[in-house]
């Protein structure tokens, strides 16, 4: 209770009152003990009651620390010294009230009675007391229960909001992955179809040209023949010189080789577009994972090759004899996919930065992509892919595969290839996608899966 509340409490009793510190200092008084003192009420104020009794200060003290230490209404005798000098004895009656806090000290309520009205008085006062004490304690023992349930109400809600954000989360990763597997599956259609149409044509112009070569070498023979039997006209020997047959002879042999490598190296790309789309395998079904790699390598050829901005990036295959892998083909061939140009990426980045070392200068001269696989046991196979980059520091290796994550610049990464491949591998495969790299040295992913997977 502060003193103004004390006041306003004051006012609507007649008897005396003060409101004292536990060292006796005056906080405030009413009207009907200025009355009883002869005295106005701001003569009081300030005041210590040891100026106002008889009794001495230690007797006061006492009296004090009793009333400071007791829940209970602690009796006393006080003699006031009127303003008029004569002397008023008076039956106290101390309480003390709780202070708001426990660095405040204590604030006594001093109800001074005199002794002939005392017994009459003596039982409002306490029921009053008693009534004050009770109210108090109901309003601490509300604000208790309301700083309670406010606290409880702030969990539940924090409990709801992050609830809410991780489904939240989840249904936009779901969103986007939807959105991504509905596009891989437009571009395996998309990919199979044109595979499908260049095959046709090249099938026949491969098939042609053993015959086409056959019947030209045919031709030559005989026009070798008829050299020999007809005589060398002036007419023909001008042709031939015209023509240099014998340049013509070796050059066309040249030519039909040269074709024949190109439909070969053509009908590659088909069957590496073939593979890479798996359109016709959905399903878990046993493959070779190399075929995998080496057709993500074959669609991704035109960015190893040497450019007027970069050089040539070297690919080392070390190849282990694998057992074919139960496995779904497109979606692992999509995680290859995604791992290899994100380390082109990075070798290219490592070109264009300008703050390298000079060591780093002459590895990006000898940009490489290592393609290792090996076998660990009988149920689980490695396969690494590790670039000679810049490498990814510590802080960005830790989030490299989280969702929407990217730290290529506006438009060049959607940062769902790392997070869309560790779905693959781990929820779909039951393995395990891993990322080492020490800063300046590059960077290795490192894929585990089952030989045989349980999904």
């Amino acid at each position: 209770m502060t003193p103004e509340q004390f006041l306003e409490f004051a006012r609507v009793l007649p008897e005396p009152l003060l409101l004292v510190s536990g060292e006796g200092q005056l906080l405030a008084t009413n009207q009907p003990v200025a009355d009883m003192l002869g005295l106005r009420r701001q003569e009081l104020r300030g005041k210590m009651l040891f100026e106002l009794v008889t009794q001495s200060t230690d007797d006061v003290v006492k009296y004090l620390q009793v009333c400071s230490c007791s829940r209970a209404m602690v009796i006393g005798s006080l003699t006031l010294r009127k303003n008029d000098g004569q002397m008023l004895i008076c039956r106290s009656q101390g309480a003390v009230i709780q202070p708001w806090s426990p660095e405040s000290s204590a604030l006594i309520i001093l109800r001074l009675e005199n002794r002939t009205l005392a017994s009459s008085n003596f039982v409002l006062l306490n029921q009053k007391i008693d009534e004050l004490a009770k109210e108090v304690q109901r309003r601490k023992q509300a604000e208790e229960a309301l700083l309670k349930a406010n606290q409880e109400l702030e969990i539940r809600v924090e409990e709801r909001t992050t609830a809410l954000q991780e489904t939240l989360k989840e249904l936009q990763l779901t969103q986007t992955q939807l959105i991504q597997a509905e596009k891989m599956s437009s571009l395996g259609q998309m990919v199979a179809g044109i595979a499908h149409e260049i095959n046709n044509p090249v099938s026949f112009i491969h098939g042609n040209l053993h015959h086409a070569h056959k019947y030209t070498h045919d031709l030559l023979k005989l026009v070798q023949i008829y050299q020999q039997v007809c005589p060398n006209t002036l007419e023909i020997q001008q042709k031939l010189e015209e023509i240099d047959l014998d340049f013509l002879i070796q050059d066309l042999t040249k030519l039909f080789q040269s074709m024949k490598v190109g439909t070969e190296r053509i009908q590659e790309i088909v069957k590496s577009l073939r593979n890479f789309s798996r359109l016709d395998e959905a399903e878990f079904k046993k493959v070779n994972i190399h075929e995998g790699i080496d057709s993500a390598l074959m669609i991704l050829e035109h960015r190893l090759q040497a450019r007027h901005d970069y050089p040539e990036i070297k690919v080392i295959k070390k190849y282990s004899q694998l057992p074919n892998v139960t496995c779904y083909p497109g979606q692992l061939n999509q995680v290859f996919m995604n791992i290899l140009a994100n380390a082109i990426d990075a070798l290219e980045a490592s070109v264009s930065n300008s703050e390298i070392t000079d060591n780093q200068k002459l590895i990006r001269n000898n940009l490489q992509i290592q393609i290792k696989t090996e076998v660990i046991d009988d149920k689980w196979v490695t396969v690494s892919i590790a670039d000679n980059g810049l490498g990814i520091s510590e802080q960005l290796r830790s989030k490299v595969f989280d969702p929407f994550f990217t730290t290529k610049p506006v438009g060049k990464g959607t940062g769902l290839g790392l997070s869309v491949s560790y779905q693959i591998i781990v929820g779909k495969h039951d393995g395990q996608l891993s990322c080492f790299s020490v800063p300046g040295k590059g960077a290795e992913f490192v894929i585990k899966i089952p030989v045989n997977s349980g999904s």
